[in-house]
C-alpha cells in the first residue's frame, strides 16, 4: 500500500473561467505525479510533498506562489511538517519569493524556529540565497480580475475568496512509513495588512504525526483557524476513525460550528487516504500502487494510470 501521496488544489465554490476546472485538475495531476516519482525512487515523504506543492506554486491556475491572490503587500504563506519528529517550518507574509514552500522547508531545516514572518522571512530568504522575483511575475490576469470583482460594493468577501480554487497542499507517507504535509497559499483577496490566515499555523493549515497521520486543509482561513481543522481531523483518527470518517467529522464540525466551508486531504501510516470537501469543488489527486485517483466535485472518483500519458 505504500508509498502514497495525496494532493489538493484548493477548495472553491465556483470558477470564473470555463476551462478552470480542467486546468485545475491537470495541474494537480502533474503535481501528484511529480511527488510520487520521488516516492517511487525511494525518496522521503517530505521531499515528495515539497516537490508537489512547488509544482503547484509554479502553476498560475492556483492562488499560491505565482497566481497568488492580490492583497495589500503581495503576501504569501506556507507550512511544512515532518511526522517523524513533529518538526515544522512556516513562513507568513513573505514577498517576492517564487516558492514559499521551499522557504518554509529551510526554516525547518536551518533554524531553531517554527515560523518566520514578513521582513524577517524575506531577510532569511536572502541569507539562504533564494533569489527575489519581481512582484509582477507573481500576478496573473485572473488574480487582477478577482481583485476588481472583490472591490464591488455588493461583493461577498468569503465568496470572492472561495471563488478560485486557491490554497494548495499535499500529504504523503513514504516507503519507510514516515509522513509529511505541505500547504501553501497566496492569502485572501484584499486582506488587511498583518492578517494571519490558517496556512502557516501548525494544526490548522496542516499537521503530520507518524503515530496518527497527516492532513492538509483548504478553505476559509478564519473558519479553519477557529477549529484547528487539520489537528481536529487527526484527533478523530486517534480515536480510531478512518481517514475518510475523520475528515468528514472535522469538516462537518467546522460547517456546523462556524459556518465554514473547505476541504482536506488526509493519509494514515498504513497508506489509507481521503480527499473530502464541504464546498462545491476541490481538485484532488491521490497516487498509490501505480494508480492515480482523482476528482473535482463532491462524490467524484476517477482512476487512471499513474504513469504520464503518452
Amino acid at each position: 500500500m505504500l508509498p502514497v501521496i495525496v494532493v489538493h488544489g484548493g477548495a472553491g465554490q465556483e470558477s470564473d473561467l470555463k476551462e478552470g476546472p480542467e486546468l485545475s485538475c491537470a495541474g494537480v495531476k502533474e503535481a501528484a505525479r511529480g511527488g510520487y516519482g520521488i516516492l517511487r525512487a525511494g525518496g522521503s515523504a517530505m521531499d515528495a510533498v515539497v516537490e508537489a506543492v512547488t509544482i503547484l506554486e509554479n502553476n498560475p491556475a492556483y492562488s499560491a506562489g505565482r497566481g497568488s491572490a492580490l492583497n495589500v503587500n503581495g503576501e504569501m504563506d506556507a507550512i511544512v511538517m515532518d511526522g517523524r519528529t513533529l518538526t515544522s517550518g512556516a513562513v507568513k507574509a513573505v514577498r517576492r519569493v517564487a516558492n514559499p514552500v521551499q522557504l518554509a522547508r529551510l526554516v525547518m531545516d536551518k533554524t531553531n524556529h517554527l515560523c518566520l514572518a514578513a521582513e524577517g522571512a524575506s531577510q532569511f530568504a536572502r541569507a539562504m540565497g533564494i533569489p527575489e522575483v519581481p512582484e509582477e511575475y507573481l500576478i496573473t490576469d485572473y488574480a487582477r480580475m478577482r481583485w476588481k470583482k472583490a472591490l464591488a460594493p455588493d461583493a461577498n468577501p468569503v465568496e470572492c475568496d472561495m471563488g478560485k480554487m486557491g490554497t494548495v497542499g499535499a500529504v504523503a507517507v513514504d516507503a519507510e512509513g514516515n509522513l509529511a504535509c505541505a500547504t501553501s497559499t497566496g492569502g485572501v483577496i484584499n486582506q488587511m495588512e498583518g492578517r494571519v490566515g490558517d496556512t502557516p499555523c501548525i494544526g490548522c493549515g496542516g499537521y503530520a504525526d507518524n503515530k496518527t497521520g497527516a492532513a492538509s486543509s483548504t478553505g476559509h482561513g478564519e473558519a479553519i483557524l477557529k477549529v484547528t481543522l487539520s489537528r481536529l481531523i487527526l484527533f478523530h483518527m486517534e480515536q480510531g476513525r478512518s481517514a475518510e470518517e475523520a475528515s468528514d467529522l472535522g469538516l462537518a464540525y467546522m460547517k456546523e460550528r462556524v459556518q465554514g466551508l473547505g476541504g482536506c486531504v488526509t493519509v494514515d501510516p498504513k497508506g489509507e487516504w481521503a480527499a473530502r470537501i464541504s464546498s462545491l469543488q476541490m481538485a484532488w489527486v491521490a497516487v498509490q500502487s501505480e494508480q492515480l485517483h482523482y476528482g473535482l466535485y463532491v462524490g467524484e472518483h476517477f482512476t487512471e494510470s499513474a504513469h504520464e500519458p503518452s
